[in-house]
């Protein structure tokens, strides 16, 4: 079912649909089918959505953000608003629902609340790049780490409506990365970047997803599970340890490395050398 939706979506996009005939609902999730027996005793597993919870529901911030950063474009300031943030907003609120009926002993809303007072001081304009299409080259980066995310939780999930409910966000991902793609080619048109300056916008985010909000969303979850014993700093690099063999083992390189490259709009003679670099920095990524 999972991969099949998945397809679905692809299918549309060549298709020509509009978004709103695309987006899929909170009530189109059955949580009354959700077999908790199969996730209960998943650490590893209950990490990550929780984890992913907080980070898409605190996303309002960071997409009010961009959407004053792009106040003078109406088109892409109506994408962030009406179709970019509500889909953010519906999978935090998606993932939720799921952690709290997969594991009701966790308190969901105390740990959130603790978590959105630290980053929303870090989450401000200023914070984003100086050039709008440097910011969109860095917002491919991101959405290249959350389908990667999404598609490895996908193939790891063996409960039904988990996995159909990743399938769901990784559709939603990939389609958001080729709008911030397409604005970035447009704003790449007038701003004129040089591949270098582009290529360390983009390293410098990718090194700040391995460190900045997910582990402030870690500390929150490690703070709320009183039954790990390891300090802080061990216990997350257990945790992105994990993270790393899952996305080796259920993610193909392929698409993340292609998700990376693109905005460089290298010529054809560079692009096989380009990606075996891609790759040794994809690795760098997922290593704990």
């Amino acid at each position: 079912m999972a991969a099949e939706y998945v397809l679905t979506q692809f299918a549309a996009d060549r298709q020509g649909f509009t978004p709103a005939q695309r987006r899929w609902q909170l009530a189109d999730i059955d949580f009354n089918a959700l077999d908790a027996a199969k996730v209960a005793h998943d650490r590893t597993l209950f990490q990550i959505v929780a984890l992913a919870s907080f980070i898409e529901t605190g996303s309002d911030v960071y997409a009010s953000n961009l959407v004053a950063y792009f106040v003078d474009d109406a088109e892409v300031a109506h994408w962030l608003d009406a179709s970019w943030k509500p889909e953010e907003l519906q999978h935090g609120r998606a993932l939720r629902a799921y952690v709290q009926r997969a594991w009701p002993s966790f308190d969901w809303d105390a740990s959130f609340a603790a978590f959105f007072a630290d980053y929303s001081r870090t989450c401000t304009v200023p914070d984003l790049e100086p050039a709008r299409a440097l910011e969109l080259a860095a917002r491919c980066v991101v959405e290249m780490g959350t389908s990667t995310l999404y598609r490895a939780l996908m193939c790891y999930a063996t409960e039904p409506v988990l996995k159909g409910l990743a399938a769901r966000i990784y559709a939603d991902e990939v389609r958001h990365y080729k709008h911030f793609y397409r604005y970035f080619r447009r704003y790449q048109r007038r701003e004129r970047h040089g591949r270098w300056r582009i290529a360390r916008t983009m390293l410098r985010r990718l090194g700040e997803t391995r460190t900045d909000d997910g582990y402030c969303a870690y500390r929150h979850i490690w703070r709320a599970a009183h039954d790990v014993k390891a300090p802080l700093a061990e216990s997350y690099a257990i945790f992105r340890a994990d993270m790393a063999r899952l996305a080796r083992r259920c993610a193909a390189p392929e698409q993340p490395i292609e998700m990376l490259l693109r905005p460089l709009q290298l010529p054809p003679a560079a692009v096989r050398g380009a990606k075996r670099f891609g790759g040794t920095l994809y690795r760098w990524w997922l290593r704990a």
